[in-house]
Protein backbone atom coordinates (compact mmCIF):
# COMPACT_ATOMS: atom_id res chain seq x y z
CA UNK A 1 0.00 0.00 0.00
CA UNK A 2 1.31 3.14 -0.68
CA UNK A 3 0.98 6.36 1.51
CA UNK A 4 -0.64 9.37 0.27
CA UNK A 5 0.02 13.27 1.72
CA UNK A 6 -2.15 16.02 0.54
CA UNK A 7 -1.28 19.67 1.13
CA UNK A 8 -4.36 22.16 0.60
CA UNK A 9 -7.23 20.38 1.77
CA UNK A 10 -9.81 22.30 -0.57
CA UNK A 11 -12.39 20.70 -3.10
CA UNK A 12 -9.68 19.34 -5.00
CA UNK A 13 -7.22 17.63 -2.45
CA UNK A 14 -10.79 16.62 -0.01
CA UNK A 15 -12.18 15.15 -3.29
CA UNK A 16 -9.04 13.05 -3.51
CA UNK A 17 -8.54 12.38 -0.14
CA UNK A 18 -12.32 10.65 -0.36
CA UNK A 19 -11.68 9.09 -3.74
CA UNK A 20 -8.91 7.38 -3.93
CA UNK A 21 -8.70 3.45 -3.75
CA UNK A 22 -8.46 2.67 -0.22
CA UNK A 23 -7.08 -0.49 -0.92
CA UNK A 24 -4.17 0.74 -2.88
CA UNK A 25 -3.59 4.30 -0.78
CA UNK A 26 -3.58 4.80 2.69
CA UNK A 27 -4.01 8.71 3.65
CA UNK A 28 -1.23 9.54 6.22
CA UNK A 29 -1.29 13.36 6.21
CA UNK A 30 -4.17 15.89 5.16
CA UNK A 31 -1.89 19.19 5.25
CA UNK A 32 -4.02 22.43 5.36
CA UNK A 33 -3.37 25.98 4.11
CA UNK A 34 -6.63 27.25 6.02
CA UNK A 35 -9.52 25.76 7.21
CA UNK A 36 -11.49 25.67 3.74
CA UNK A 37 -13.48 22.24 3.58
CA UNK A 38 -10.84 20.18 6.11
CA UNK A 39 -13.57 19.71 8.52
CA UNK A 40 -15.62 17.89 5.70
CA UNK A 41 -13.02 15.40 4.59
CA UNK A 42 -12.56 14.60 8.76
CA UNK A 43 -15.78 13.92 9.54
CA UNK A 44 -16.41 11.60 6.23
CA UNK A 45 -13.92 8.65 7.48
CA UNK A 46 -13.27 8.36 11.18
CA UNK A 47 -9.71 6.47 10.17
CA UNK A 48 -8.38 9.67 8.52
CA UNK A 49 -5.49 11.91 10.07
CA UNK A 50 -6.39 15.05 11.83
CA UNK A 51 -5.78 17.85 9.37
CA UNK A 52 -2.55 19.56 10.48
CA UNK A 53 0.04 22.25 8.50
CA UNK A 54 3.08 21.87 6.83
CA UNK A 55 5.29 24.17 9.57
CA UNK A 56 4.06 21.35 11.96
CA UNK A 57 5.59 18.29 10.32
CA UNK A 58 9.26 17.64 10.58
CA UNK A 59 9.47 15.56 8.12
CA UNK A 60 6.87 13.80 5.14
CA UNK A 61 7.83 10.46 4.34
CA UNK A 62 4.80 9.78 2.06
CA UNK A 63 5.13 7.45 -1.30
CA UNK A 64 3.37 10.15 -3.04
CA UNK A 65 2.66 14.05 -2.16
CA UNK A 66 -0.41 15.90 -3.96
CA UNK A 67 0.30 19.60 -3.79
CA UNK A 68 -3.95 20.72 -4.27
CA UNK A 69 -3.04 24.46 -3.15
CA UNK A 70 -4.16 27.54 -5.45
CA UNK A 71 -1.61 28.19 -8.33
CA UNK A 72 -0.19 30.94 -6.60
CA UNK A 73 1.09 28.81 -3.54
CA UNK A 74 2.31 25.52 -5.73
CA UNK A 75 5.94 27.57 -5.71
CA UNK A 76 6.09 28.48 -2.17
CA UNK A 77 4.60 24.91 -1.01
CA UNK A 78 7.32 23.31 -2.90
CA UNK A 79 9.85 25.10 -1.33
CA UNK A 80 9.04 24.23 1.82
CA UNK A 81 8.63 20.77 1.15
CA UNK A 82 11.88 20.26 -0.08
CA UNK A 83 13.39 20.76 3.51
CA UNK A 84 10.98 18.38 4.62
CA UNK A 85 10.63 15.38 2.20
CA UNK A 86 12.14 11.85 2.82
CA UNK A 87 12.86 8.80 0.33
CA UNK A 88 12.50 11.24 -2.49
CA UNK A 89 8.40 10.44 -3.28
CA UNK A 90 6.68 11.24 -6.39
CA UNK A 91 5.39 15.04 -6.04
CA UNK A 92 1.76 16.19 -8.14
CA UNK A 93 0.05 19.17 -8.31
CA UNK A 94 -3.33 19.89 -9.36
CA UNK A 95 -3.20 23.06 -11.50
CA UNK A 96 -4.47 23.56 -14.87
CA UNK A 97 -2.72 26.34 -15.84
CA UNK A 98 1.01 25.15 -14.27
CA UNK A 99 3.24 22.52 -15.59
CA UNK A 100 5.27 20.08 -13.75
CA UNK A 101 7.93 22.82 -13.98
CA UNK A 102 6.76 24.77 -11.39
CA UNK A 103 8.23 21.90 -9.23
CA UNK A 104 11.91 21.88 -10.34
CA UNK A 105 13.11 22.71 -6.95
CA UNK A 106 11.75 19.07 -5.80
CA UNK A 107 13.04 17.56 -9.12
CA UNK A 108 16.24 18.38 -8.68
CA UNK A 109 16.67 16.78 -5.42
CA UNK A 110 15.34 13.49 -6.66
CA UNK A 111 11.61 13.54 -6.51
CA UNK A 112 10.31 11.97 -9.52
CA UNK A 113 7.48 15.21 -10.64
CA UNK A 114 4.34 15.89 -12.42
CA UNK A 115 0.99 17.10 -12.57
CA UNK A 116 -2.62 15.85 -12.73
CA UNK A 117 -5.31 18.33 -13.45
CA UNK A 118 -9.26 16.94 -13.30
CA UNK A 119 -10.83 18.20 -16.00
CA UNK A 120 -13.65 18.66 -14.51
CA UNK A 121 -15.80 20.79 -11.90
CA UNK A 122 -15.45 19.90 -8.32
CA UNK A 123 -17.52 22.53 -6.05
CA UNK A 124 -17.45 20.39 -2.78
CA UNK A 125 -15.00 17.45 -1.93
CA UNK A 126 -17.57 14.73 -1.25
CA UNK A 127 -18.74 15.45 -5.11
CA UNK A 128 -15.42 14.18 -6.37
CA UNK A 129 -16.64 10.28 -5.61
CA UNK A 130 -18.75 10.52 -8.05
CA UNK A 131 -17.40 13.10 -10.33
CA UNK A 132 -14.17 11.93 -11.15
CA UNK A 133 -15.78 8.70 -12.50
CA UNK A 134 -15.49 8.61 -16.21
CA UNK A 135 -13.96 12.37 -16.03
CA UNK A 136 -10.47 12.90 -18.06
CA UNK A 137 -7.61 14.00 -16.27
CA UNK A 138 -4.55 15.70 -17.89
CA UNK A 139 -0.96 14.17 -17.23
CA UNK A 140 2.23 15.07 -17.80
CA UNK A 141 6.00 15.57 -16.33
CA UNK A 142 8.84 13.13 -15.71
CA UNK A 143 8.19 9.56 -17.38
CA UNK A 144 8.44 7.74 -13.78
CA UNK A 145 5.76 10.32 -12.97
CA UNK A 146 3.61 10.12 -15.83
CA UNK A 147 3.62 6.30 -15.06
CA UNK A 148 2.64 6.97 -11.51
CA UNK A 149 -0.12 9.21 -12.56
CA UNK A 150 -1.92 6.85 -14.90
CA UNK A 151 -2.25 4.53 -12.42
CA UNK A 152 -3.71 7.31 -9.89
CA UNK A 153 -6.00 8.55 -11.94
CA UNK A 154 -7.68 5.38 -12.78
CA UNK A 155 -7.52 4.46 -8.96
CA UNK A 156 -10.13 7.39 -8.87
CA UNK A 157 -12.14 5.96 -11.70
CA UNK A 158 -11.08 8.35 -14.35
CA UNK A 159 -9.41 8.11 -17.73
CA UNK A 160 -5.54 9.46 -18.09
CA UNK A 161 -4.13 11.18 -21.32
CA UNK A 162 -0.97 12.84 -21.45
CA UNK A 163 0.37 16.27 -22.92
CA UNK A 164 3.81 17.51 -23.42
CA UNK A 165 4.55 19.50 -20.84
CA UNK A 166 5.27 22.87 -22.85
CA UNK A 167 1.36 22.77 -24.10
CA UNK A 168 0.07 22.68 -20.52
CA UNK A 169 -1.31 26.41 -20.34
CA UNK A 170 -2.40 26.02 -23.96
CA UNK A 171 -4.41 22.93 -22.74
CA UNK A 172 -6.09 24.86 -19.77
CA UNK A 173 -7.04 27.87 -21.80
CA UNK A 174 -8.55 25.13 -23.85
CA UNK A 175 -10.80 23.81 -20.57
CA UNK A 176 -11.70 27.53 -19.65
CA UNK A 177 -12.94 28.00 -23.42
CA UNK A 178 -14.93 24.87 -22.81
CA UNK A 179 -16.45 25.66 -19.40
CA UNK A 180 -16.23 29.35 -18.05
CA UNK A 181 -16.35 30.74 -21.16
CA UNK A 182 -19.44 28.68 -22.23
CA UNK A 183 -20.89 29.96 -18.52
CA UNK A 184 -20.39 33.31 -19.93
CA UNK A 185 -21.62 33.19 -23.37
CA UNK A 186 -24.76 31.76 -21.71
CA UNK A 187 -25.01 34.56 -19.65
CA UNK A 188 -24.80 37.00 -22.55
CA UNK A 189 -27.36 34.77 -23.95
CA UNK A 190 -29.74 35.25 -20.73
CA UNK A 191 -29.34 39.09 -21.06
CA UNK A 192 -30.00 39.19 -24.70
CA UNK A 193 -33.52 37.32 -23.80
CA UNK A 194 -34.43 39.69 -20.90
CA UNK A 195 -34.58 42.54 -23.42
CA UNK A 196 -37.43 40.71 -24.38
CA UNK A 197 -38.98 41.38 -21.05
CA UNK A 198 -38.14 38.17 -19.34
CA UNK A 199 -36.53 37.67 -16.05
CA UNK A 200 -33.00 36.35 -16.01
CA UNK A 201 -34.76 33.49 -13.99
CA UNK A 202 -37.37 33.18 -16.71
CA UNK A 203 -34.90 33.73 -19.60
CA UNK A 204 -32.37 31.01 -18.09
CA UNK A 205 -34.73 28.22 -18.03
CA UNK A 206 -36.30 28.85 -21.48
CA UNK A 207 -32.90 28.68 -22.92
CA UNK A 208 -31.58 25.77 -20.48
CA UNK A 209 -33.15 23.08 -22.55
CA UNK A 210 -31.81 24.40 -25.95
CA UNK A 211 -28.44 24.55 -24.34
CA UNK A 212 -28.82 21.05 -23.05
CA UNK A 213 -30.07 19.45 -26.67
CA UNK A 214 -26.88 21.24 -28.11
CA UNK A 215 -24.45 19.62 -25.40
CA UNK A 216 -26.02 16.22 -26.38
CA UNK A 217 -25.73 16.78 -30.26
CA UNK A 218 -21.88 17.72 -29.93
CA UNK A 219 -21.90 14.31 -27.93
CA UNK A 220 -22.58 12.32 -30.65
CA UNK A 221 -21.78 14.64 -33.49
CA UNK A 222 -18.88 16.23 -34.81
CA UNK A 223 -18.53 20.06 -34.21
CA UNK A 224 -19.72 20.75 -37.47
CA UNK A 225 -22.22 18.80 -37.84
CA UNK A 226 -24.02 19.85 -34.45
CA UNK A 227 -24.16 23.24 -35.49
CA UNK A 228 -27.74 24.83 -36.63
CA UNK A 229 -29.41 27.94 -36.97
CA UNK A 230 -28.66 30.79 -39.48
CA UNK A 231 -24.73 30.54 -39.89
CA UNK A 232 -25.03 26.53 -39.70
CA UNK A 233 -27.17 27.91 -42.95
CA UNK A 234 -25.54 30.81 -43.84
CA UNK A 235 -29.15 32.62 -43.73
CA UNK A 236 -27.73 36.35 -44.43
CA UNK A 237 -31.32 37.39 -44.23
CA UNK A 238 -31.84 36.44 -40.74
CA UNK A 239 -28.33 37.32 -39.92
CA UNK A 240 -29.58 41.22 -40.88
CA UNK A 241 -32.94 41.05 -39.07
CA UNK A 242 -30.87 40.02 -36.39
CA UNK A 243 -28.48 42.52 -36.89
CA UNK A 244 -30.81 45.37 -36.80
CA UNK A 245 -32.47 43.76 -33.61
CA UNK A 246 -29.31 43.87 -31.73
CA UNK A 247 -28.19 47.30 -32.59
CA UNK A 248 -31.45 48.40 -31.32
CA UNK A 249 -31.43 46.34 -27.97
CA UNK A 250 -28.37 45.23 -26.47
CA UNK A 251 -25.10 46.96 -25.96
CA UNK A 252 -21.88 47.03 -28.36
CA UNK A 253 -20.19 44.16 -26.14
CA UNK A 254 -23.35 41.34 -26.95
CA UNK A 255 -23.21 42.65 -30.88
CA UNK A 256 -19.66 41.96 -30.66
CA UNK A 257 -19.54 38.50 -29.28
CA UNK A 258 -23.07 37.72 -31.60
CA UNK A 259 -20.05 39.09 -35.04
CA UNK A 260 -17.50 37.19 -33.90
CA UNK A 261 -18.79 33.64 -32.60
CA UNK A 262 -20.78 33.85 -36.24
CA UNK A 263 -17.35 33.85 -38.40
CA UNK A 264 -15.94 31.09 -36.47
CA UNK A 265 -20.23 29.03 -37.26
CA UNK A 266 -19.50 30.33 -40.97
CA UNK A 267 -16.01 28.13 -40.80
CA UNK A 268 -18.10 25.09 -39.05
CA UNK A 269 -20.92 25.49 -42.37
CA UNK A 270 -18.28 25.57 -44.60
CA UNK A 271 -17.11 22.08 -43.45
CA UNK A 272 -20.47 20.69 -43.65
CA UNK A 273 -20.82 22.08 -47.73
CA UNK A 274 -23.06 25.06 -47.33
CA UNK A 275 -22.66 26.76 -50.38
CA UNK A 276 -19.20 29.10 -50.38
CA UNK A 277 -21.14 31.55 -52.29
CA UNK A 278 -23.41 32.04 -49.45
CA UNK A 279 -21.03 32.03 -46.98
CA UNK A 280 -18.98 34.63 -48.49
CA UNK A 281 -21.77 36.75 -48.81
CA UNK A 282 -22.63 36.59 -45.42
CA UNK A 283 -19.53 36.54 -43.94
CA UNK A 284 -18.66 39.76 -45.50
CA UNK A 285 -21.94 41.13 -44.01
CA UNK A 286 -20.55 40.01 -40.64
CA UNK A 287 -17.21 42.38 -41.75
CA UNK A 288 -18.88 45.47 -42.28
CA UNK A 289 -20.95 45.14 -38.99
CA UNK A 290 -17.59 44.89 -37.44
CA UNK A 291 -15.83 47.47 -38.82
CA UNK A 292 -18.65 49.62 -37.54
CA UNK A 293 -18.11 49.02 -33.86
CA UNK A 294 -15.08 49.94 -34.00
CA UNK A 295 -16.58 54.20 -34.51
Amino acid sequence: MLSVSIIGVGRVGGALSLALDKARYKIENLIHRGRFHSETVETNDAAFPATTTLEELSEVSSDIIFITTQDAEIKNVARELAVRVRNKPFVFHTSGSLSSSVLEGLRQIGCKTGSIHPLVSISAPELGIERFQGSYFCIEGDPDAVKMADGLVKSLGGIPFSIDTKFKTLYHASAVTACGHLVALFDAAVEMMTHCGLSDADAKTILMPLVKSTVQNLDEQSTAAALTGTFARADSETFTKHLQALNENVSGELLEIYLLLGERSLELAARQGVSAEKIETLRTKVTIAKSKLKW
